[in-house]
C-alpha cells in the first residue's frame, strides 16, 4: 500500500478528530527515507522532537526538518527561520537538487490559516509537478508531496481546490476500533481507481495490513420454532365462502343505487309540490335592464 501512495505528485491525507492521520504520514516518511530518497519535513503543528520521536537513527539522519512550529513568523529574529515566512520556506524547497524527493507538510490546514488559498495551491502545483519556481534554474526530477489535511476545519472551497490538485487522495476512516483508508488514485490517461485498506500502525511506524472487521449478526437458530403472529388474534383475518357472499350482496349506505334514485324522484301520495315565494324588500335594487346587454351576446 505504501508503494502505491508514494507514486508521486500531491498525496492528500485527509483525517478527522476521530481518525488522525499523522501516524500514516510518518509511516510514509519512513518508507521514503529507507528507500534512499531525500525527505524534507515542513513541521507546523508539532515540534521537531515530537515528529522525530519513534524513528530509527538511520531514518532521522535522512530527514531535513524545516521548523515552522517554534517561530513561524521569525519574531525572535534568530536567523534560523527562512525569510518570507511559510511561503518562503516552500519556495526554498524548489531549489532542491534534482532527484527523488519527498516533501511532507504537517499540515496543510496550518498553512491554509496563514496563507491565501490561491498562493498555497499555486505553490503546491509547482512542487508536485517537479517544476522550478521563478528564478530557479534546476527543476526537481521526481517529487512526492505528502500533505496532511484536517478536513473538518475547512469549507468546501479549500477542500475542493486541494482535491483537484491531488493525484492521490487518502481519507482516514474506521469501524469497530479498526483503522481504514479509502484511497482514490488519479493517474494520467487512466480512470480513477478506488481502494480500501485496513491496517494498524506499529510503534516503529510500520503498517500491519489487516482484513476488515466482520460485523456479527445473530442468525435465528433452527431448533427454535418460528411463531405465527396470526395465531392469537381476537379477530379473523380470513372470510368463509358464505361471509364473502354476504359481503358482496351488502349495499353500503354511501352507495347511490338505482333504487335510491327512483325513490328520490318519485313523489308519493299526499306530497305537495314545494314553491318559493319572493317578495322584494323596499331597499332592493331592481334593475329592469339586461345586465348582459353590453356584452353583445
Amino acid at each position: 500500500m505504501l508503494e502505491s501512495l508514494a507514486f508521486g505528485g500531491l498525496v492528500l491525507l485527509r483525517d478527522s478528530v476521530e481518525w488522525e492521520g499523522r501516524g500514516l504520514l510518518k509511516a510514509l516518511v519512513k518508507k521514503s527515507a529507507l528507500g534512499g530518497e531525500q525527505v524534507h519535513v515542513l513541521g507546523c503543528e508539532v515540534s521537531e522532537e515530537e515528529f522525530r520521536e519513534g524513528f530509527e537513527p538511520d531514518v532521522n539522519s535522512r530527514l531535513v526538518y524545516h521548523d515552522l512550529f517554534r517561530d513561524p513568523l521569525n519574531w525572535s529574529n534568530t536567523g534560523e527561520a527562512q525569510p518570507g515566512g511559510p511561503l518562503g520556506t516552500l519556495r526554498a524547497l524548489c531549489r532542491t537538487d534534482s532527484g527523488s524527493v519527498t516533501i511532507a507538510v504537517d499540515s496543510l490546514s496550518w498553512l491554509l490559516l496563514h496563507l491565501p488559498c490561491t498562493e498555497l495551491c499555486q505553490m503546491l502545483h509547482v512542487l508536485s509537478r517537479g517544476n522550478s519556481c521563478p528564478g530557479v534554474s534546476a527543476p526537481v526530477r521526481q517529487v512526492c508531496v505528502l500533505g496532511l489535511l484536517h478536513e473538518e476545519l475547512h469549507g468546501p472551497g479549500p477542500l475542493g481546490a486541494l482535491s483537484s490538485l491531488a493525484q492521490t487522495e487518502v481519507t482516514m476512516d474506521g469501524k469497530m476500533g479498526h483503522t481504514s483508508v479509502h484511497i482514490l488514485y488519479r493517474r494520467p490517461q487512466q480512470r480513477p481507481v478506488y481502494q480500501t485498506h485496513w491496517f494498524s500502525i506499529l510503534p516503529d511506524f510500520s503498517l500491519d495490513l489487516q482484513e476488515g472487521p466482520v460485523e456479527s449478526q445473530q442468525q435465528p437458530s433452527s431448533s427454535v420454532p418460528l411463531v405465527d403472529p396470526t395465531t392469537h388474534l381476537t379477530f379473523n383475518l380470513h372470510l368463509s365462502k358464505k361471509e364473502r357472499e354476504a359481503k358482496d350482496n351488502l349495499t353500503l349506505p354511501f352507495q347511490f343505487s338505482s333504487e335510491k334514485q327512483q325513490a328520490l324522484l318519485r313523489s308519493g301520495p299526499g306530497q305537495s309540490t314545494s314553491q318559493i315565494f319572493y317578495e322584494p324588500d323596499v331597499y332592493d335594487d331592481l334593475d329592469q335592464e339586461d345586465p348582459d346587454d353590453d356584452l353583445d351576446v
